[in-house]
């Protein structure tokens, strides 16, 4: 089993504390945190003006906010004052805890590129962030360290709803605008199956991108791109099991910069459908690769939960998954009998735990026999 180390409370929080003042974006959406205001005398007058680093660098672009003697707009100056000291107390909070609790801190690129998609307004769209990138965060959440191995990525996956996508009326910029400002590089992937429309997204240094959207349809679906209203011109894969992953997602706080308040999966439901999808992978090398990273990842969510005695929330999750059909459940034995007989005896047995709290029969859930008690 992986150590699955306990954080510090001290560090635990901490990050309680980040995620409560990552939550306050708003003003930074309107006026960037790399500038600032300025007061200027026009005719004896004092007028706020706003200054900020132009692209690239080369001096500054100024932009009039409005007379000094406005309540309103002043008041507003000092409430941007104070966020940005609230932004370098952010990145305090982030270097502690990359640094000196060794939670993980994701590579420059994915970092800016959430943070692009997060100040474009994805989350506030009910977007989510999935993927390894997501799982970066549960370390944080879980207050445990997780298997590192299985947090190597060179792409970031994005998905949202396609009824919400349709019902919020509300859209982010063209996404590639948005991903350009990262990197002038990043160009569309048209879509095999419809040129029109792109679900990928790649730079030259092939770093990736891709919107991907539940698939409750007919499988002739899977594969076809979905056209998403709110995603700037983007659209979706649709992909079974994914409407069970990203339902009630929870926040949390990637550890980039001064922190981007993200939306990722509950914990619970990545490590089950990552035990689902782990098992329906095509056999080629690169698949084989990623279902032995999806195991790994469901394994040390699993540890870390149960050491925290989440067994209920496990279980609740895992029973959901198991009754939504067959199958559901081939592939969540499949994924069972890959792992060694200590671990699969040891999961049988903790989830039977979880399933026996929850006031039901694990031999519904073949997960039969008495659960041990606790050593």
């Amino acid at each position: 089993m992986a150590r699955n180390d306990s954080l510090d409370i001290a560090y635990q929080t901490l990050y309680s504390e980040l995620v409560q003042r990552s939550l306050d974006e708003s003003f930074t959406s309107e006026f960037s945190s790399d500038g600032r205001f300025v007061s200027v005398a026009v005719k004896g007058k004092k007028y706020w003006y706003f200054d900020a680093p132009k692209p690239g660098g080369g001096g500054q672009n100024r932009r009039y906010v409005g007379p000094q003697d406005d309540l309103e707009i002043t008041k507003r100056v000092e409430t941007f004052k104070d966020l940005k000291a609230n932004i370098k107390g952010r990145r305090r909070l982030v270097s502690t805890l990359t640094r000196e609790a060794y939670l993980p801190r994701p590579p420059l690129m994915t970092g800016q590129v959430v943070e692009a998609l997060a100040k474009a307004g994805f989350f506030q769209l009910r977007g989510v962030l999935i993927g390894t990138v997501a799982y970066q965060c549960y370390s944080a959440i879980l207050g445990r360290r997780l298997d590192a191995v299985a947090m190597q990525t060179g792409d970031v996956d994005f998905a949202q709803f396609h009824e919400i996508s349709v019902a919020v009326g509300d859209s982010l910029p063209p996404i590639l605008e948005v991903l350009r400002k990262v990197d002038p590089t990043f160009r569309e992937i048209p879509s095999q199956t419809d040129g029109r429309v792109s679900t990928q997204f790649t730079s030259r240094d092939n770093f990736k991108v891709e919107f991907l959207t539940p698939n409750r349809g007919s499988d002739d679906h899977e594969g076809n791109p979905v056209q998403m209203p709110a995603l700037g011109g983007a659209a979706a894969v649709p992909l079974r099991f994914l409407d069970y992953l990203i339902y009630q997602p929870t926040r949390a706080v990637l550890l980039h910069g001064a922190g981007v308040p993200v939306l990722v999966p509950t914990p619970e439901r990545y490590a089950v459908h990552k035990l689902i999808v782990g098992s329906r992978r095509r056999e080629d090398r690169d698949a084989t690769s990623k279902s032995v990273k999806d195991r790994l990842q469901a394994r040390s969510i699993f540890e870390a939960m149960v050491k925290n005695r989440q067994h209920a929330d496990i279980a609740s999750a895992f029973t959901e998954a198991w009754d939504r059909g067959e199958h559901w459940k081939d592939a969540i034995r499949k994924s069972l009998m890959s792992y060694d007989e200590k671990v699969q005896a040891w999961l049988r047995r903790e989830l039977a735990k979880g399933v026996t709290e929850l006031g039901m029969d694990p031999a519904n859930y073949e997960l039969e026999g008495k659960p041990e008690p606790d050593q």
